[in-house]
């Protein structure tokens, strides 16, 4: 890489476990310290023995795909150990933090703002942006419009996560009840493993899915399934988030000398793929076979990089929508999200590289 910079069938009843045990594990840490903020640049030259990184084998996901198959976050994080553990969507990887099995992961916004909720607001903090866009309900022949989606069995990556909410929430808009619990509904939604999806979406056993990239664009391209509702349609400008980074308050107090060499090395990644796009998916793509032992085609993976923006940018604007989501699909409660985002640490990383500073839309430290 350049170092140069710019200046997933379950049952329902199953679903709703998991959601249980998910709520149990993120109120236990209710009970932390107080609230803190990140120490200033320069406060702690500490560097951390080892970072523990989560993120997803999804083209959603590229920049760690690419950072880290490449060894540039290993690069930029010097003596300090990078270990990474791959995750099929958010709530697993927000259990893992909360667990201590890792310290930072790229997530989607909806399990970040649970993780934020239930922790009262101490657990977790947004420290930047990764990718915009790439989420779409693809369907079976014969699916047309809303109404057609009743009594069908649409499938999401996890109970709780963000294309769950996002199914979820567009499906109440359309005057169709869904149940966490096994209740009476209008659609039956089975969280499970994105590649179970497809291989129950060809077998007739689910009608649909919404899904991250590139489990949509496979869907349509591997399985024969159109696209009924791209997500970016539904936002202002097309614009939302759909992965950012998220760590763990204690280890961002404890070490921000260290978190800023990831950040530094997120931003020397993001701006590479600015830079290579068509080398860039290539290399994603590479890793993805390495984690999952098959690679994408070049069709599925054509399709899905072009519904991606990459960007350090976490897109405040849009997390309150998200969390609104969450509210209406019942997956989460009313919060207040303020504090949820810092964003110190990436401001002076991108302050250095010449670049202008993103905002936290009124939700960061102190706001």
């Amino acid at each position: 890489m350049n170092s140069a910079r710019r200046p997933r069938r379950l049952t329902v009843a199953i679903a709703a476990t998991a959601l249980a045990g998910l709520v149990a594990t993120l109120a236990a840490c209710s009970s932390d310290d107080a609230q803190a903020t990140t120490k200033p640049s320069g406060a702690s030259a500490e560097q951390a023995p080892e970072l523990r990184l989560g993120y997803f084998a999804n083209l959603t996901h590229a920049v760690p795909l690419v950072g880290v198959a490449d060894g540039t976050f290993q690069k930029d994080l010097g003596s300090t150990k990078l270990s990474t553990q791959i995750f099929n969507a958010g709530p697993e990887a927000v259990e893992a933090l909360f667990a201590g099995a890792i310290d930072a992961t790229f997530v989607g916004p909806n399990p970040a703002i649970n993780a934020f909720s239930k922790s009262d607001g101490k657990a977790v903090r947004i420290i930047a942006g990764a990718t915009s866009g790439g989420a779409q309900l693809v369907v079976r022949d014969g699916i047309d419009s809303p109404a057609d989606l009743k009594g069908t069995t649409l499938a999401t990556p996890q109970l709780g996560n963000t294309q769950d909410v996002a199914l979820r929430a567009w499906l109440s808009d359309q005057g169709l009840k869904t149940s966490l619990t096994g209740g009476a509904s209008d659609v039956n939604i089975a969280p499970q493993e994105n590649s179970q999806t497809l291989d129950l979406f060809k077998a007739g056993e689910v009608d649909g899915a919404w899904l991250p990239e590139p489990w949509a664009s496979r869907l349509v391209v591997d399985a024969g399934a159109h696209v009924l509702v791209d997500e970016k349609d539904l936002w202002p400008q097309g614009d939302f988030v759909t992965t950012h980074l998220i760590v763990s308050t204690d280890y961002l107090e404890k070490y921000p000398a260290t978190v800023k060499h990831l950040l530094e090395a997120e931003s020397q990644t993001v701006d590479w793929i600015s830079q290579n796009s068509d080398a860039a998916k290539t290399k994603a793509n590479e890793a993805i076979e390495k984690l999952s032992d098959k690679a994408l085609s070049q069709d599925v993976l054509d399709r899905a990089w072009g519904n991606l923006r990459i960007t350090l940018d976490p897109i405040a604007s849009s997390l309150q929508t998200s969390a609104d989501h969450g509210v209406a699909a019942g997956t989460s409660k009313e919060t207040d999200l303020h504090g949820i985002y810092d964003l110190t640490l990436l401001n002076e990383v991108l302050k250095a590289d010449g670049q202008e500073p993103v905002s936290d839309a009124g939700l960061g430290q102190g706001a």
